[in-house]
């Protein structure tokens, strides 16, 4: 190597980053290197071209979402593939996929799929034990796999990027208690405990109440699946049979349906947290429909979630898993 250093008039430190990729070399710097290995006959000659190489194509960084149908994802998806092309010192192209079964089998198999395509890959999914399987399988193939939105509990997860869920709940709690007229019944609607990020959500949101508003009552949690048909028949049944309930919390998917059932029952005192700012959601504070919506930074969050991609690629990352913990905006009428 002190050789080959010698010969491309360069430190043996750059040599080494061209064979292990410690760190970018620039592209006349590692051909130099390139050269003087073949001149000399250095046997790692033919691992700097292989180098070289993968340094010159793209990098490949997938994203697997969920369904297209969600206004939600819809955003975070755009918002990806601008980030992935914004990438400083190395060109990326995004794969994206979007997944309607959300079922752990299904969800594992579009995974691996998808590992085979990409350097690294990220995913909003359940936590489940088939899902971390899969998740092994890629990391034992050199591929790395990074939670998004919400966090997964598999020991090789490279990173995960999203919202102090914590404090998301918390915060629900507190408009409720806050803007609610009188205390009383509040529902409380997740996807699924599945979820990481909702059952903090939801932990949090009984925590606060419990500790800091106990004149509020939190009924047993319902359960939408992520469907918004579900989710619209779910609040109706909520409120038929709680016609005293002051204020609701929808931590996960369906809030189309929820917020459709709120519209029908016209109950204007109703406080209604919800996450994520849509179309949807948005039209609803200006209705009244909706009185204070969490919403995830989508660009902030796709941009933070590159770029630990890349360095993660480039092995600029030290070992471990990366935590990008991001704060949430909080809207309502007033500002959206």
């Amino acid at each position: 190597m002190e050789d080959v250093a010698r010969a491309a008039g360069v430190g043996v430190a750059t040599v080494d980053r061209v064979i292990n990729r410690r760190a970018p070399v620039r592209a006349d710097t590692a051909q130099r290197v390139l050269d003087a290995a073949q001149t000399l006959g250095f046997r790692r000659a033919g691992l700097i071209s292989k180098r070289i190489s993968e340094q010159q194509r793209p990098l490949r960084l997938g994203f697997l979402l969920q369904s297209q149908r969600s206004p939600f994802y819809t955003a975070l998806g755009h918002a990806l593939e601008q980030a992935v092309q914004a990438l400083q010192q190395q060109r990326a192209t995004p794969v994206l996929a979007f997944m309607d079964d959300f079922t752990p089998r299904k969800v594992a198999e579009r995974l691996l799929a998808l590992g085979q395509q990409v350097d690294a890959v990220a995913l909003v999914a359940a936590d489940h034990p088939v899902i971390h399987q899969a998740i092994e399988t890629l990391h034992a193939q050199g591929v790395p796999v990074f939670a998004l939105v919400t966090d997964l509990s598999a020991p090789s997860v490279a990173g995960y990027v999203g919202m102090d869920n914590r404090k998301m709940g918390r915060t629900a709690a507190w408009s409720i208690a806050k803007l609610s007229q009188r205390p009383g019944k509040v529902g409380l609607i997740l996807g699924s405990h599945r979820y990481l990020c909702q059952e903090q959500c939801e932990i949090s949101f009984r925590s606060y109440l419990r500790e800091s508003a106990p004149g509020f009552q939190v009924l047993e949690t319902l359960v939408s699946l992520e469907d918004v048909a579900l989710a619209h028949a779910a609040t109706l049944e909520l409120l038929h049979l709680h016609p005293d309930l002051v204020g609701v919390y929808v931590a996960g998917g369906g809030v189309e349906g929820v917020l459709e059932a709120l519209q029908e029952a016209a109950m204007p005192e109703l406080v209604t947290v919800c996450h994520d700012l849509t179309d949807t959601t948005r039209q609803a504070l200006l209705d009244g429909h909706a009185s204070v919506v969490l919403s995830h930074p989508c660009e902030w969050m796709a941009r933070s979630l590159c770029e630990a991609m890349q360095k993660r690629l480039q092995n600029r990352q030290p070992v471990g898993k990366s935590q990008g913990l991001l704060p949430f905006t909080l809207y309502t009428v007033a500002n959206v």
